[in-house]
């Protein structure tokens, strides 16, 4: 195994279609993601906008979408990403997908987050009469915050994993480069050094997860 073979302008492209893909993937689900987890808890039995016919269809669409592996779910949804994106391949190509693929994990983790909000801060909101809007800005999102932070971090890291997973069906990134070069055509050094990347960009995106919610759980 000779490091000398690898080309390092490569690997750094990979690298940044990575992120690009991590960033454009997340933006997305988090803004799909976070009003579907919101719908949920108010909807839930139990909440002061119960409505079991909404959290039960909507609980069934989510739950058929999180059951779906998503190296099926990439090929299932190739017609659909060729129309909104023109192409299947690539970044461009891979960023539904993983919106599709990571918009329900994240909206349960939402729905989870506000079910830990203290049911007094709900009560005490409701009796100073608090709309819908002012309940879920004003108190829910702030107290669930941490909550929501710590659900984003685990989304993100389940993302860079999609990413790398992605490169099968040729998306780009380091899971392509990892395929193509170190799978393909057996250079490991280039295998080594794509798993090396991965787990660092994991490790970091926990660390900066940890802090942010040890940030706001002190206020």
């Amino acid at each position: 195994m000779s490091f000398d073979r690898i080309d390092w302008v490569q690997i750094g492209h990979a690298a940044l279609d990575t992120l690009a893909m991590l960033g454009g993937a997340l933006f997305f689900t988090v803004l799909f993601g976070l009003p579907l987890g919101v719908i949920l808890f108010l909807t839930g039995r139990g909440q002061f906008l119960q409505q079991g016919v909404i959290y039960g269809a909507l609980s069934f669409v989510l739950n058929i979408l999180r059951s779906v592996p998503f190296i099926i779910l990439l090929i299932v949804l190739m017609p659909v990403t060729t129309v909104l994106t023109g192409t299947s391949l690539g970044v461009r190509g891979v960023i539904p997908p993983l919106v599709v693929g990571t918009t329900a994990f994240f909206a349960r983790l939402v729905e989870t987050a506000l079910r830990e909000v203290d049911r007094g801060v709900i009560d005490a909101s409701r009796a100073m009469g608090g709309t819908v809007g002012q309940i879920v800005f004003r108190a829910l999102l702030p107290e669930a915050l941490p909550g929501i932070i710590a659900g984003i971090t685990v989304t993100a890291i389940v993302l860079v994993d999609y990413t790398a997973m992605s490169g099968a069906i040729g998306g780009g990134g380091i899971g392509d480069l990892a395929i193509r070069y170190g799978y393909q055509r057996f250079q490991t050094e280039v295998m080594v050094v794509t798993v090396i990347l991965l787990i660092v960009l994991v490790q970091l995106l926990q660390a900066a997860g940890n802090r942010l919610v040890l940030h706001f759980s002190r206020k």
